[in-house]
């Protein structure tokens, strides 16, 4: 009897749990009918104007999102913590360039002489008034939280340069696989990052540049950030060989420029 109401304890502990957890349902359908997938999923785009179609359930969403409170909040995982973060600045992004578009082609057009898009402070989150950078920086890649290198190829500046927005939403429960996915996906793109035989040169994106420190402070078991190109050599170089220099660190880094044109449908 007694383990029979331990079980039940249990289940009903575990069901309330999952209860809690916030539902990104809205978001993900807007993502499945708006996001379209390219070169075998390296890449998107967004059509922003079925994103405008559907702006009434982008609110819904938003609304949400900013209804969560902070007890309610440091409640949840660590995981859906980390999904919720990286779901808010996607969908906080996306509002963004719907302001201005269609008349938009750059997301850095939305900035001003004394501030960036990503400083502007327009979004309600965790009780306060908070920017993108906000989000990302103070939330998102705050030392001692998540510790996470792989956000940087999950959260999307709605730029071709930028990793590609997730066709789906990101879920305390798969985020794992997720961010491995995207990584993985991000690296195959040669447009981005490549391995130069000629030069023996790696070519990566600007973001390997930006946020070198993230790769090199112990996040993700790396504290260099030829550690981290070793890892997936697999996907980062096409030969053996060239696979073989990189698993062993003997390349130099170059890093390519940063294409900041919208990533929009059709653009």
């Amino acid at each position: 009897m007694k383990s029979t109401f331990l079980a039940l304890m249990m289940w009903l502990l575990a069901a309330s749990a999952q209860a809690a957890r916030f539902d990104h349902a809205v978001w993900d359908g807007l993502l499945q009918r708006h996001v379209v997938t390219l070169a075998q999923g390296q890449a998107t785009e967004v059509d922003y104007a079925g994103m405008a179609r559907e702006r009434a359930r982008l609110k819904t969403y938003l609304d949400a999102l900013a209804a969560v409170k902070p007890a309610e909040y440091r409640q949840w995982t660590k995981s859906d913590q980390l999904a919720f973060l990286i779901n808010a600045y996607n969908a906080w992004t996306v509002e963004l360039v719907l302001t201005r578009y269609p008349d938009l082609r750059s997301i850095k057009e939305i900035g001003s002489l004394f501030g960036s898009p990503w400083k502007k402070r327009f979004v309600p989150l965790l009780g306060e008034t908070r920017s993108l950078d906000d989000i990302e920086h103070g939330l998102i890649r705050a030392a001692g939280v998540f510790e996470e290198p792989r956000i940087h190829f999950a959260v999307n500046c709605a730029s071709v340069g930028c990793p590609a927005l997730r066709g789906e939403a990101y879920v305390g429960d798969r985020i794992d696989a997720q961010l491995e996915d995207a990584t993985r996906r991000f690296l195959a793109d040669r447009s981005r990052n490549r391995f130069n035989p000629k030069t023996q040169r790696l070519e990566v994106s600007k973001i390997f540049d930006w946020y070198r420190q993230d790769f090199e402070r112990g996040w993700g078991g790396y504290t260099h950030l030829s550690q981290f190109f070793a890892r997936y050599a697999d996907v980062l170089a096409d030969t053996d060989d060239d696979r073989r220099l990189l698993r062993a660190r003997q390349t130099r880094i170059t890093h390519l420029d940063y294409d900041w044109t919208l990533n929009a449908r059709g653009a």
